[in-house]
């Protein structure tokens, strides 16, 4: 039994793999008449990169207030949804780290990973946390404020990450499910559920009592109870 079990874990995660660890370095934009700073423009490394608690090593991170810390220590995207944003966007000089993740990482699936998994990559330990929502800055490195509409519309953002454990992360480097969430709650059941206009109280309630999400947004949601 105990084999069957490991034996579905790996087909089920088979092939979720690194591919492509990236960084950003500080970057000035105009943004209403004004200068600010952005790490959203990141671009592939040649070496590992390095998961701390609360930031990728060396990564510029502007804004603390709303990137970075325990619940979003790292961001990962799949480079499985690249070819559907090359077909909106095809005179956009691409290359991975385009939506501002840390991991692209090949056959990452918000509707299968849930709020509280825990995984292994590379040599650190990773929990889901929450997704990304979009903001200006996306729009921005996309040259189209339209892109953040059409990013809630597709429904797949990616996800942040808390890091349990520190360690380096190369490309080529597996992801592997350590601890499956005791709640059924996937990334993108959340993620729509944060636009939705009509709110599902049972997707909700499973929010508000998942300890893997921060504490704010769980307080945020449960005024809809």
């Amino acid at each position: 039994m105990k084999n069957r079990r490991f034996q579905r874990r790996f087909f089920y995660f088979h092939h979720v793999k690194i591919i492509a660890t990236n960084i950003g370095r500080p970057t000035t934009i105009i943004w209403n008449g004004k200068e600010e700073t952005t790490g959203i423009y990141k671009y592939p490394t040649t070496s590992p990169i390095w998961l701390e608690k609360e930031s990728v090593a060396k990564d510029t991170i502007a804004d603390r207030k709303v990137h970075g810390g325990p619940y979003k220590a790292c961001y990962l995207f799949s480079a499985n949804q690249y070819p559907y944003w090359k077909d909106i966007y095809p005179d956009l000089k691409w290359n991975w780290g385009m939506f501002g993740e840390n991991l692209t990482i090949e056959n990452l699936n918000e509707a299968t990973i849930r709020i509280g998994d825990v995984y292994r990559i590379g040599e650190a330990v990773v929990q889901v946390t929450q997704p990304r929502e979009p903001c200006y800055k996306l729009g921005i490195r996309f040259g189209d404020q339209k892109i953040l509409k059409q990013f809630i519309e597709r429904g797949y953002p990616g996800t942040y990450v808390r890091v349990i454990e520190e360690g380096g992360v190369k490309v080529g480097d597996t992801v592997e499910l350590i601890t499956r969430s005791s709640s059924s709650l996937t990334t993108k059941q959340f993620f729509d559920l944060l636009f939705s206009k009509k709110k599902n109280v049972a997707l909700i309630e499973m929010a508000v009592a998942n300890e893997a999400l921060p504490q704010k947004k769980r307080q945020r949601l449960q005024k809809f109870l």
